[in-house]
């Protein structure tokens, strides 16, 4: 009896151990993933998530190398939990990609693998990432041309690729026979491999404090993290607040245009984002999954609220979110979703906009918006398959906040890499392109007293015959918006400069073959929004910023009101 009260007992401690272990475990399962992969989407871009999650699927931690992907393992880790039911054993390893069990997007490939301890289910860990290919019509994964599921991907439903540790050769092979690049089998194994050390290291805590302190702690982490969410939200003014983010061409019908619309209520500690009045799903690919958006929504949130706050369950319980199937943001089964993590953008905005009247010390301006390529095609040095999603200029800035300015291209999705997201020498050594320019664009960050982030200038040539380029994004029709007197930033483009002289602007979701060696591609991402009156900047940082150029002498003078004094 002694020791059964003791193992009850919380020990705020102890707690704070497994708080940190449980980090320290999903970074260490991140490093490894960085350290073997081959796809520089994976150990460049970092286009992944790691965690770990108790055995009904409960967030326990997780390190987001990628914030949209950053809450889209739960909700599969819980499905995988009812799909098995009490078919789980240790040595499992299951795949999944599915985006109507909850998958987020297609390529983003998920692994999980059950952790055991004294013959018993007690946790998981997890590793989604992004693939360099999942089959479909299209090499690399995006198909502005798709209207169903299967016109883009091989869909994979929980599937058991080792079963009680034994490898599964025929599932093994009948996934991989539907995808085109070899890597992406090494880049699984590699995901696997992050698994067990999540597996070893979990085994070890459990052997070390035994199950019931494990389960003891667990809930009161997640107990104390709820309450620490919760005075968060409670800083918030109670009320119902609503805001719009618009979405623009769907793919197939020219000149579409679709919004977002959310409403958020906030009572007392608890916070509802109800998207029911968002318009229908698309046509085209330009869907979500509630997953996407979802997540989308969390990692919106957390930028108000204080970053120390543990990620886990607790975090996630005071948030309700409403997505209704059939909308924009959570399309019914077989609608294309590639496009789903892309819809992060417009989203953020429309919930920047609900909330900027009553919360503006915490918001930031607009971020500029996505207009990204990827070009697939075979390298005549090497004579392999190649794919690349251009990273370097696939983002901008993003928007600055009281106090603040917007960081200076952010890189991926949503702040990852930044302006070195994909190394310049690994980028020539990955494709067959050689890179001529990448450089901050001057005056590209939106004006105010604190200015947005720049935006970034790319160039470089394309280096195998018959390219593939795909170009998706909003990018090219809304940017980056300012708030309180901030300026709105500027536009994103992508050109393509023949050999012949021949100059071609694609479209913002466009599929372009054939497109010749020795191509000048041309990029151009806009920065974030400002905030604040400009002619309130410092005149000190305005003068500094002249000199380094960062702003024009036009613009300093015309835009800031900057007559040189201060210099």
């Amino acid at each position: 009896m002694s020791a059964n009260r003791k193992q009850k007992a919380v020990d705020p401690i102890l707690m704070s151990v497994f708080a940190r272990t449980f980090r320290s475990i999903t970074d260490e399962m991140s490093a490894s993933v960085v350290k073997t992969t081959r796809s520089p989407i994976l150990c460049e871009a970092k286009d992944f998530v790691t965690g770990l999650y108790d055995a009904h699927g409960n967030m326990l931690e997780q390190t987001e190398n990628l914030p949209i992907l950053a809450f889209s393992l739960g909700p599969v880790c819980k499905y995988i939990v009812k799909y098995f039911g009490d078919d789980i054993h240790d040595g499992d390893v299951i795949f999944h990609n599915d985006v109507f069990s909850y998958g987020n997007q297609n390529n983003d490939v998920a692994v999980y693998k059950p952790i055991f301890h004294d013959g018993a289910l007690a946790a998981w860990a997890a590793v989604k990432g992004h693939q360099a290919d999942i089959g479909g019509a299209v090499p690399g994964g995006y198909n502005p041309n798709a209207k169903e599921v299967w016109q883009e991907a091989l869909r994979i439903p929980p599937v058991k690729v080792y079963d009680n540790g034994k490898l599964r050769r025929d599932v093994w092979d009948l996934i991989f026979a539907n995808i085109r690049f070899d890597i992406v089998q090494h880049d699984l194994k590699a995901q696997i491999g992050a698994c067990t050390i999540g597996d070893r290291r979990v085994r070890a805590l459990l052997q070390k404090y035994g199950r019931g302190a494990f389960e003891t702690h667990k809930t009161a982490l997640f107990d104390a993290t709820e309450k620490m969410m919760q005075a968060e939200i409670a800083r918030i003014p109670n009320g119902t607040y609503s805001g719009e983010g618009t979405v623009y061409f769907d793919g197939h019908h020219q000149g579409s245009k679709f919004t977002i619309r959310v409403t958020i209520t906030v009572d007392d500690a608890r916070v509802k984002f109800d998207y029911s009045r968002t318009d229908a799903q698309t046509d085209g690919f330009v869907n979500g999954t509630y997953t996407s958006s979802a997540s989308a929504t969390l990692l919106t949130f957390l930028q108000f609220i204080n970053p120390d706050i543990p990620h886990n369950e607790g975090m996630v319980r005071p948030i309700d979110i409403v997505i209704p199937e059939g909308t924009i943001l959570n399309a019914r089964y077989p609608k294309a979703t590639t496009f789903g993590n892309h819809l992060c953008p417009p989203n953020a905005d429309a919930i920047i906009r609900a909330l900027a009247p009553v919360i503006p010390d915490r918001v930031t301006a607009g971020w500029n918006n996505l207009l990204c390529s990827l070009t697939t095609g075979v390298d005549p040095g090497t004579n392999e398959k190649y794919v690349d999603i251009g990273f370097m200029g696939l983002k901008g800035g993003s928007g600055a906040m009281r106090g603040v300015d917007g960081y200076d291209h952010i890189g991926m999705i949503d702040a990852s890499g930044g302006v070195l997201d994909q190394d310049y020498e690994m980028f020539e050594l990955q494709t067959p392109h050689r890179l001529i320019q990448h450089e901050y664009i001057c005056d590209s960050g939106g004006a105010g007293t604190w200015r947005g982030g720049l935006g970034v200038e790319t160039r470089f040539t394309i280096g195998s015959d018959a390219t593939q380029l795909v170009t998706f994004g909003d990018g090219d029709f809304e940017p980056a918006f300012g708030l309180f007197g901030g300026h709105d930033s500027m536009l994103n483009s992508i050109e393509l400069n023949y050999p012949d002289g021949t100059k071609m602007v694609p479209r913002n979701k466009d599929l372009i073959l054939g497109v010749p060696k020795g191509t000048l591609y041309r990029q151009v991402a806009g920065g974030g929004g400002g905030y604040g009156d400009p002619r309130q900047r410092d005149r000190s940082k305005v003068a500094e910023e002249v000199r380094n150029g960062v702003i024009s002498p036009q613009a300093a003078r015309d835009i800031y009101g900057f007559d040189g004094e201060g210099t």
